[in-house]
C-alpha cells in the first residue's frame, strides 16, 4: 500500500536524525505481531515438554523441585519484563520494544541450550522471561491499536491464536524431536524462527500513532493514522492529564474496581495457562498415561486453545469481551473438574481438547476486555499491568502442580484446584463493568 501525498510530505519532514516513520500496508501488522507471540507460545510449552524427558534421563541432574524452580525463574523474568513495560514503552516506544524483546529472548533461549548446569539454564531462563514478559502485552496493544473499528476482541484472540498455534507446534516437534535428539534441539529450534522474523519487523512494523502524539511528533503521528486508516482521538486537556498518570490513573477513582478485578482475573487465567502447559505432561504420567500420550494432551489442549481463540473473539465483539470472559472461565471450571473423571483413551482426549477450548481463551477475554475499556495511550501500561500481576499466577501455577506431584496428589486433585481457580477467575470478571464511553470499542 503506497502512502499518501500528504503522508510522504509529512514523513519527509522529519527532523533531521530521526528515523521516517515505516508507511507500509496495514496488513503486516497482525501477521508480525502474531508470529512474535507465537514465539511466546513456544516458550510457555517448550519446557514443560522437555521436563518429564529431563527428569527421567537426570539431564543437567534436575529435579522435581529444581524443575519447578526453574519453571518459577523464567516466569519471574517475565512478569518484571510485563511490569517494566509501560516505563520502556514510553521511552523506546511500542515498534522498538517489540522488535527488542524478540531479539533479546530469541539470543537467550538460543544459550539455554547450551547450559552447563541447573542454575545456569534457570539464570537463562530468567533473563530470556525478561524479553517475553514485554513482547505479548505490547503486541496485543499494537494489534487493537491497528485493529478496524469494532473489531478489537477479535483482533486480541486472532493474534493469541499465534501463543497457541506455537505450543501446538512445540508440543508436536516435541513428540518427534526429545526422544531421538535431546532436550536441547528445542531450544536451538524456537530461536531460529528470529533470524526471518526481526528483519521484517524492522522493515514493516510501523510505530504506534498514540505513542507518537505523546512525545509531541504529532505530524508523524498525523501520517501514521491517515496511513493506516486510523482515527485520531480527539481527548480533552482533562483526560489528557489524566491519561499521563499512567499507572496511577489504573487505581484513580472512577478506574480502581476495573482494575483490581482485571488483576484478579488475569492471575487466576495465567495461573492456568502456566500451570497445565508446564505440568499436564507430568500430571498424565501420574495418571499412568505414557509420554508419547502424555505429550500429545499437551499438543491436543492448545489446538483445542486455538479453536477456542477463533470462536471467543466473534462472540465477544458481539456480547462485550466481559460477558464472553465470565462464560469462558466458568466453562473452564467446570471442564477441569470432570478431567479428574477416567475415561476411555478417546473420550480423555474429547475431553481434553474442550478443556482447551475455553481455558486459554479466558486469559485473552480478560486482556481483550482490558484493551476495549481503557484509552489509547494508557492502553500498553493497562496491558502491561494486567499481564505483570497475571504473571504472578503464571508463577504460582508450576509451583501448584510441582507441590502436587512432589506430594502424590496431582492426580486427580490438581484438576480439582485448577478448576478452583477458574470459577475465582470468573467471579473476578464478573465484578468489572463495560465504561460507557468506550463501549462502541468494547463491543
Amino acid at each position: 500500500m503506497s502512502s499518501s501525498p500528504g503522508s510522504a510530505a509529512r514523513a519527509a519532514s522529519t527532523p533531521a536524525g530521526r528515523p521516517a516513520p515505516v508507511l507500509r500496508s496495514r496488513a503486516w501488522v497482525a501477521p508480525l505481531c502474531w508470529t512474535a507471540v507465537l514465539l511466546d507460545g513456544f516458550d510457555a510449552v517448550v519446557l514443560g515438554a522437555v521436563l518429564p524427558s529431563m527428569l527421567e534421563n537426570g539431564a543437567l541432574g534436575m529435579t522435581t523441585a529444581q524443575g519447578t524452580a526453574v519453571a518459577t525463574a523464567g516466569l519471574l523474568g517475565m512478569m518484571i519484563g510485563a511490569l517494566a513495560m509501560g516505563y520502556l514503552t514510553d521511552l523506546l516506544g511500542r515498534r522498538r520494544m517489540l522488535i527488542g524483546a524478540v531479539v533479546l529472548f530469541s539470543l537467550l533461549t538460543f544459550a539455554a541450550a547450551f547450559s552447563p548446569n541447573v542454575l545456569a539454564f534457570g539464570l537463562l531462563r530468567f533473563l530470556a522471561g525478561l524479553g517475553l514478559g514485554g513482547c505479548l502485552p505490547t503486541a496485543i496493544a499494537m494489534v487493537t491499536e491497528f485493529a478496524r473499528r469494532g473489531r478489537g476482541a477479535n483482533a486480541t484472540t486472532l493474534v493469541m491464536t499465534g501463543y497457541h498455534v506455537g505450543a501446538v507446534l512445540t508440543a508436536a516437534v516435541a513428540i518427534a524431536v526429545v526422544r531421538q535428539f535431546g532436550w536441547q534441539e528445542m531450544f536451538v529450534l524456537g530461536a531460529l524462527p528470529a533470524l526471518v522474523l526481526v528483519p521484517l519487523m524492522v522493515v514493516f512494523l510501523p510505530e504506534s500513532p498514540s505513542w507518537l502524539a505523546s512525545q509531541g511528533r504529532a505530524a508523524e503521528a498525523r501520517a501514521v493514522s491517515e496511513h493506516y486508516g486510523l482515527e485520531i482521538a480527539h481527548r480533552s486537556a482533562a483526560e489528557e492529564q489524566a491519561e499521563k498518570a499512567g499507572a496511577r490513573m489504573l487505581l484513580a477513582p472512577g478506574w480502581r474496581r476495573n482494575s483490581v478485578a482485571i488483576w484478579v482475573a488475569s492471575f487466576m487465567g495465567l495461573l492456568l495457562v502456566y500451570g497445565l502447559n508446564t505440568w499436564l505432561p507430568q500430571i498424565m504420567r501420574a495418571a499412568e498415561y505414557d509420554l508419547g500420550n502424555s505429550l500429545g494432551f499437551l499438543l491436543i489442549l492448545n489446538v483445542g486453545a486455538i479453536l477456542g481463540l477463533a470462536v471467543a473473539g466473534r462472540v465477544a465483539d458481539r456480547i462485550t469481551p466481559r460477558v464472553a470472559g465470565i462464560v469462558w472461565f466458568l466453562g473452564s471450571a467446570a471442564l477441569l473438574a470432570a478431567l479428574a473423571i477416567r475415561l476411555p483413551l478417546l473420550g480423555i482426549y474429547a475431553l481434553v481438547l474442550v478443556t482447551g477450548f475455553f481455558v486459554f481463551s479466558s486469559q485473552v477475554l480478560v486482556y481483550a476486555f482490558t484493551a476495549a475499556n481503557h484509552p489509547p495511550r494508557v492502553r500498553a501500561t493497562a496491558l502491561g499491568m494486567s499481564a505483570g500481576v497475571g504473571r504472578l499466577g503464571a508463577i504460582s501455577g508450576p509451583i501448584i502442580g510441582g507441590t502436587l506431584l512432589t506430594a502424590g496428589l496431582a492426580y486427580p486433585w490438581g484438576f480439582f484446584a485448577f478448576a478452583a481457580v477458574g470459577g475465582l477467575g470468573g467471579l473476578a470478571l464478573a465484578g468489572t463493568k463495560t465504561r460507557q464511553e468506550l463501549r462502541e470499542t468494547a463491543r
